[in-house]
């Protein structure tokens, strides 16, 4: 793999401890549900899912 591919998962990962602080997953910490789940396990799975989906397409497509 490639330094900037390796790169892109570093900001990735970088970008996953930002968005599960908590400081912002507080900020999902409502009395609001969403199909009756609390809003903060919405936002933590949601961001679990993209940060795979993420990782997956760049390992997939750049790996040489």
């Amino acid at each position: 793999m490639k330094k900037r591919h390796e790169q892109k998962l570093i900001i990735l990962s970088i970008g996953l401890v930002i968005a599960f602080s908590i400081p912002i997953s507080l900020l999902f910490n409502s009395e609001k549900d969403t199909f009756g789940y609390p809003m903060i396990l919405i936002y933590i799975f949601a961001v679990w899912m993209v940060s795979i989906i993420i990782s997956f397409i760049i390992v997939k497509k750049y790996d040489e």
